[in-house]
């Protein structure tokens, strides 16, 4: 048995989980290389090695002639006389086995078979990695900040260096050496000096992996996290339901005391995190999105994916959120264009009735299929009044916003829905103001109680 090799075979295995079958191919293949630099052709030499035993044999396969004068070439014929020495009972015609010694081989045939098997381990193990981080591609991995290179970042995964480029960094978060981090894997790429790990800070799909991580309902499917919008080192808002009517998903994401969702704001260095329960109905869904502000009404078009809210007048800063941030990511995690307008705003608007929604149902939504709804700008969005870690309102910020979202194209629908007022309340609607249609539901509800409490009176 060859203890040597079987050592270094076995240790190879180990350290660089190379398959032995892999090694054992590379060091035939570095002999034939070997012979074929010292000999000049390698093309009947055959290289055997035992798998259990690790002893190896190299031979060249000679054709027999019956005179040492009829031979032509040393390395593919042989006499019958030295034939007979090597294989009892050889005939002319016949393939003797001749071995070769290759410890007798020169110093650069000798190199060159060390260097056939070091380009064969390097390869496969680059094809190891390839295959380990391929399939963690789209998953988060833990590394150790290593270097800067320039304005990207070297970061240690273990078997190999990821890069994060500069886009994929959170602004404002400033990373040292030897900090572990927690990276989602954007791109696994095969070059010639091995694969190339592309890794990302900011994708959305990172918040999604640590709620995995987290939260075992999440991991299990018990609970599904079905959008995401991400604003990396500021906000994130994600919508996620149950399959399950007894595990309340936000209560199950935000843990006890928070800790669950605690522990993903630490990872994210601060980064705000919002749960918001996702519903079919789109009113109610962006409704939800819209949160912590209170929302009166939502006008929704599905086929346009456009849709109209209305809030209360102290709530609008609240709902547009900071710098826009609110609805900007309300419209992102909802897939709908949102205009948003307090009540103020929205009873001037042309088509605009109180009564369509004083007594609406929350639940409700409208679908509207001929307005032109404006979506909302950055630019028109005032000094922001909701300060997002206190949770408090400022309501003279909100006071001074009174002409803040105004948008040329953004007016409500000229038509309500057919369902929601009859003929005659139209023709009111229309005839008067807002203020005398609410003054007459006012005088109704006043006299429909009048009217219970005397036939509550007569039943007595």
């Amino acid at each position: 048995m060859n203890t040597e090799l079987k050592e270094a075979i076995l240790a190879l295995e180990k350290e660089k989980n190379i398959s032995s079958d892999t090694l054992f191919e590379a060091i035939e293949n570095a002999l034939m290389t070997a012979c074929k630099n010292h000999f000049g052709k390698a093309e009947n030499v055959k290289v055997d090695i035992d798998r259990d035993s690790f002893d190896y044999s190299c031979y060249a396969e000679k054709r027999v002639v019956a005179t040492p004068e009829e031979v032509e070439d040393d390395l593919e014929q042989i006499s019958l006389d030295d034939a007979v020495k090597i294989q009892k009972g050889a005939e002319v015609g016949d393939i003797v086995k001749v071995d070769i010694n290759s410890k007798g081989f020169g110093r650069i045939a000798t190199q060159i078979a060390k260097n056939v098997i070091m380009q064969k381990i390097r390869e496969e193990e680059r094809s190891v990695i390839y295959d380990y981080y391929i399939e963690k591609q789209r998953d988060i991995v833990t590394g150790i900040v290593q270097r800067n290179i320039g304005r990207n970042i070297s970061v240690n995964l273990g078997k190999a260096d990821g890069m994060l480029n500069e886009k994929e960094q959170v602004p404002g978060e400033h990373l040292r050496p030897t900090d572990r981090i927690k990276v989602f894997i954007l791109e696994v790429r095969t070059t010639n000096r091995g694969p190339r790990i592309l890794v990302s800070r900011t994708h959305p799909d990172l918040v999604r992996r640590l709620f995995e991580q987290e939260v075992a309902e999440v991991r299990d499917g018990v609970i599904e996290i079905m959008s995401i919008a991400r604003e990396p080192g500021s906000r994130t808002k994600i919508a996620v339901r149950t399959n399950d009517p007894n595990v309340d998903p936000i209560g199950a994401c935000v843990g006890n005391n928070g800790s669950r969702v605690n522990n993903i704001v630490d990872e994210l260095r601060g980064e705000k995190i919002d749960i918001v329960v996702w519903d079919e109905n789109p009113g109610n869904f962006i409704q939800n999105a819209l949160s912590p502000a209170n929302v009166v009404a939502v006008f929704a078009d599905p086929e346009e994916r456009v849709a109209k809210v209305v809030v209360p007048d102290y709530q609008l800063s609240l709902a547009i959120g900071k710098e826009g941030q609110n609805a900007r990511l309300a419209a992102r995690l909802t897939g709908y264009k949102i205009d948003i307008k307090n009540e103020t705003q929205a009873k001037d608007a042309p088509g605009f009735r109180y009564e369509d929604y004083l007594d609406a149902d929350e639940d409700e939504y409208y679908d509207e299929e001929d307005f032109e709804g404006g979506e909302y700008a950055d630019e028109e969005y005032a000094e922001e009044a909701y300060e997002e870690g206190s949770g408090e309102y400022s309501e003279e910020a909100a006071a001074e916003e009174g002409t803040v979202f105004e948008e040329e194209n953004a007016d409500f629908p000229e038509e309500a829905p057919a369902d929601a007022v009859t003929d005659t309340d139209a023709e009111d609607a229309a005839e008067g103001t807002v203020e005398a249609v609410a003054e007459d539901a006012v005088e109704a509800a006043a006299e429909e109680e009048e009217e219970e409490l005397i036939a509550e009176e007569d039943a007595d």
